[in-house]
């Protein structure tokens, strides 16, 4: 069996689940530090604070076992970006035009249907007045 489904299996090691309380609690203090020195510290300042709460959550929570898995997910994500055919400028444009024109035609279609529809049901309602 593969040995990433059995480790997802085994459970949250208890160290794991201190650095998810560690990670959160850097990340609520960062925010309260925004809100508690509210006119007492500049904002530049606050919103360091903020980020200094972001970065060092986000530091502790890539030391979990979910974070190693998400680490790794990016890196594999980003590999396989370079493998991707990336279309030229031309491509995409004219692709975007297509895509503008089928739009297009489609809502005409709907319209004349709405309209369409709209008109049976008004001869449907004021037949015989």
């Amino acid at each position: 069996m593969n040995s990433k489904v059995e480790q997802s299996k085994a459970g949250t090691p208890a160290a794991d689940i201190a650095k998810y309380v560690l990670a959160l609690a850097l990340v609520v203090g960062g925010l309260v530090a925004w809100w508690w020195f509210n006119g007492q510290w500049a904002t530049p300042v606050r919103a360091l604070a903020v980020v200094a709460g972001l970065v060092l959550g986000a530091l502790v929570f890539l030391q979990t076992g979910k974070g190693r898995d998400t680490r790794e997910f990016l890196s594999e994500s980003r590999f396989e970006l370079r493998k991707v055919v990336w279309p030229t400028r031309e491509e995409a444009t004219r692709t975007t035009w297509v895509v503008v024109i089928v739009v297009i035609i489609l809502s005409l279609i709907l319209a004349a249907f709405d309209f369409g529809i709209q008109k049976a049901i008004e001869l449907f309602l004021n037949f015989g007045r």
